[in-house]
């Protein structure tokens, strides 16, 4: 199977497609528009190989570095440029307890 993100004029993922496998390369773009009767597709890879990460509805689509960008979660987060995807200002504490992000505090809430 081949995966396709359409995205529209601001960059931002509106849709993702799965088609057949003899389209998994990069003409298979030409063909979405074909099929689909138009847009702009970008071939995107679930397991993130391709484009840094899988492409879905709302990320945006960075033409400069050749990746998909997920939505921020939250004002304070940072973009990480190795990996493209958002990371809080402080790390998630790693001790065995369910954690949520408390944006007004910025800081990790125990739940």
């Amino acid at each position: 199977m081949a995966t396709f993100a359409e995205i529209n004029n601001d960059n931002i993922v509106t849709r993702v497609v799965v088609v057949d496998a003899e389209h998994d390369n990069e003409e298979g773009c030409d063909w979405c528009e074909e099929f689909f009767g138009g847009g702009t597709w970008i071939r995107t890879a679930e397991d993130g190989s391709i484009r840094k990460n899988y492409a879905g509805p709302g990320y945006r689509y960075d033409s400069v570095n050749d990746v998909f960008i997920p939505p921020k979660p939250f004002p304070s987060f940072v973009l990480d440029t190795d990996t493209f995807r958002w990371e809080p200002p402080t790390p998630h504490p790693n001790n065995g307890v369910i954690h949520h992000w408390d944006e007004a505090s910025l800081s990790w809430v125990a739940d």
